[in-house]
């Protein structure tokens, strides 16, 4: 594979590429097929990730200029810079022409504000940059509401899982609310899923405070990177554990990926990229353990292999759905 980094061509035409792509990032919902397009464009090279991360700095900057002066800036630079910035400024001025176009910058009258809700689909995973430079990944059928203001930044989590890549603002914290649970962070790197009795964090970079939502003040968990924390029904926090990151934020790359995890919890995980849930047979059958990889869009593949690996057969029951039963 030719390395873009060494053809000023080959790095023009990624510039290009990505500034589509980022602008695409922040219209409605992509389908199926243009995620997995996206994603295997993001894998090609190391150099698409540092564009599309350059382009979310842009974004970010954006916040801070009144519209019209964007509008100037993709109408002419105001003086002539060198050949390579020119090359740069050009992917920022086509990615704020075609951005104004759409009117995505119609929140930036109060730089501070910001209200947005994502949403995706069965087998949809979703990139959303935000204009504090942060970052949201969205798993499969994951919903998040946003609210942006002068001194906080607030995501709920109202349901699924996503990742958070937070860019560090002391004056203003960032508060995900997922259930009965509230995260607290300034900057960090972390996952938080959300289960229909419980939520999970864990903490990839950085730390973050986990407390029940009614809790007070004082009640609360630290988490540092390594370890993660449940959050029961009743807003109770369990005691931090280690946890390893990778394995949990696999599916951001399409793997579902269970080390020694019991049959329950595969079931529940499996569930979430199916249009039918897998449900367990009895409690026997959902404390064996399994240790394997598989793709997050072939959920399939998983059933067709399991009674190779464990003592347990797959029905289908009436409602379609499908149930793991002894063998």
């Amino acid at each position: 594979m030719m390395d873009n980094r060494e053809c000023p061509c080959g790095q023009n035409r990624v510039r290009d590429e990505a500034a589509q792509w980022f602008v695409r990032l922040q219209a409605p919902a992509m389908s199926v097929d243009e995620r997995q397009r996206y994603e295997a464009w993001l894998d090609e090279h190391p150099n698409h990730r540092d564009e599309i991360l350059l382009l979310q700095g842009i974004w970010s900057a954006t916040d801070l200029l009144p519209k019209e002066r964007l509008q100037a800036l993709c109408e002419r630079p105001a003086e002539r810079p060198k050949r390579r910035s020119l090359l740069r400024f050009a992917v920022a001025a086509g990615l704020l022409a075609m951005a104004v176009g759409l009117g995505l910058f119609s929140g930036l009258g109060a730089s501070s504000d910001y209200n947005a809700e994502f949403a995706t689909t069965l087998g949809e995973r979703r990139h959303i940059a935000l204009p504090d430079g942060s970052v949201i990944d969205l798993n499969s059928r994951s919903r998040v509401r946003i609210q942006f203001a002068h001194h906080q930044r607030r995501v709920e989590l109202a349901e699924g899982e996503a990742l958070f890549r937070v860019e560090h603002d002391a004056g203003r914290p960032f508060t995900v609310e997922a259930g009965n649970g509230r995260v607290t962070v300034t900057g960090t790197r972390f996952d938080v899923r959300r289960d229909a009795d419980s939520t999970r964090v864990a903490v990839e970079q950085g730390s973050v405070k986990v407390q029940g939502r009614d809790a007070s003040q004082t009640e609360f968990v630290n988490l540092s990177a390594g370890l993660g924390t449940r959050i029961d029904a009743q807003g109770k926090v369990a005691a931090p554990y280690g946890i390893n990151a990778d394995e949990l934020t696999a599916w951001r790359h399409g793997k579902l990926v269970f080390n020694n995890a019991p049959l329950s919890e595969v079931a529940q995980e499996v569930s979430r990229y199916r249009a039918k849930p897998l449900r367990i047979g009895s409690a026997a059958v959902g404390n064996l353990r399994l240790t394997s990889v598989f793709r997050a869009d072939n959920p399939e593949a998983l059933l067709k292999a399991l009674p190779n690996i464990l003592p347990v057969a797959v029905r289908t029951l009436d409602d379609g759905s499908q149930e793991i039963i002894a063998r």
